[in-house]
């Protein structure tokens, strides 16, 4: 299992200009990582993050290109470069600004003010996206590196051709690994029905009897071996070395594989009336559709 922190960041920038009379503008640009996005018509995709206290925002529009089209790539990532984009930013008469409207519509809703407008029209954008993906065993990736050679890609206990840290059951016996941590202690590695030294998340016959896990069924053969059990004293038959009932199995269950997509945005010549910016470091996107799953069923061996 992958998990993955994010840590919170400010971005902070701050231009000062004199201007004819002597006065001196402060601008403080003071900002978290996160971004939102939103799609304006069909293809002008938002970038944009507000605040509040004072009430600000930033936005930067990038023409023929939606959120569907950052995530469809083959591979583990992709960078996606924008020339010429529209870069904005805004000041406003009110205490809270949400909404797809600031950003979508040419003249904003009546209970918003806008104050200062300061637009860069020939910004460029830098569009990374990484892919995640983990099977959410309960065991963290680093740990499903079995032989130690630091690749996770090349370690399929079941040889089912999902490699382990991708696998929801590791051993191909049909109990999903993390149904397999039997004291519910969080370690993986000390339950061990038969006591050969195999952890049951690693062993196709838990309990030592000389039948597979995955056929240790009663009646009939659903692909889950924990709801068949002949004495509840002990528990699912699979458990139990005095009984090996024995229904072959003819299929894997299906795998639940899960998504996590990081974007992130760099801006780089930002030229407004009151500041220039060289490169901005626009931070992460925060968005539901960065989180999905898959689902594979693997060819029975």
């Amino acid at each position: 299992m992958r998990k993955l922190y994010f840590a919170l960041i400010t971005l902070s920038f701050t231009a000062f200009l004199s201007c004819n009379d002597g006065d001196v503008i402060d601008i403080e640009l003071d900002f978290e990582n996160e971004f939102s996005a939103l799609t304006c018509g069909t293809s002008d995709l938002v970038f944009y993050k507000t605040k509040n206290s004072p009430s600000e925002s930033l936005s930067v529009v990038i023409k023929s290109l939606t959120l569907d089209q950052i995530f469809d790539f083959k591979g583990k990532d992709t960078t996606i470069t924008k020339l010429n984009n529209v870069f904005n930013y805004r000041t406003y008469n009110n205490d809270d600004i949400s909404g797809s409207d600031l950003f979508c519509n040419a003249v904003p809703p009546s209970n918003i003010t806008i104050i200062n407008d300061y637009e860069s029209t020939n910004t460029n954008a830098v569009i990374t996206v990484t892919l995640v993906e983990d099977d959410n065993d309960g065991i963290p990736a680093a740990l499903e590196d079995i032989n130690g050679d630091g690749n996770l890609d090349n370690d399929d206990t079941d040889g089912d051709g999902i490699p382990n840290y991708l696998d929801a059951d590791d051993d191909g016996d049909n109990v999903l690994t993390k149904d397999e941590d039997l004291n519910g202690d969080g370690d993986f590695t000390n339950d061990d029905t038969d006591g050969d030294g195999i952890p049951n998340y690693l062993d196709d016959d838990d309990d030592g009897d000389g039948v597979k896990t995955r056929d240790e069924e009663n009646n009939s053969q659903d692909q889950n071996p924990t709801n068949d059990i002949t004495n509840s004293d002990i528990g699912p038959d699979y458990l139990n070395k005095d009984v090996a009932n024995v229904i072959p199995a003819t299929a894997y269950r299906a795998h639940t594989i899960g998504k996590t997509y990081i974007v992130t945005l760099q801006l780089t010549d930002i030229n407004l009336d009151i500041l220039s910016q060289d490169f901005l470091d626009f931070g992460q996107l925060t968005n539901s559709k960065t989180i999905s799953t898959r689902t594979v069923t693997p060819a029975f061996n």
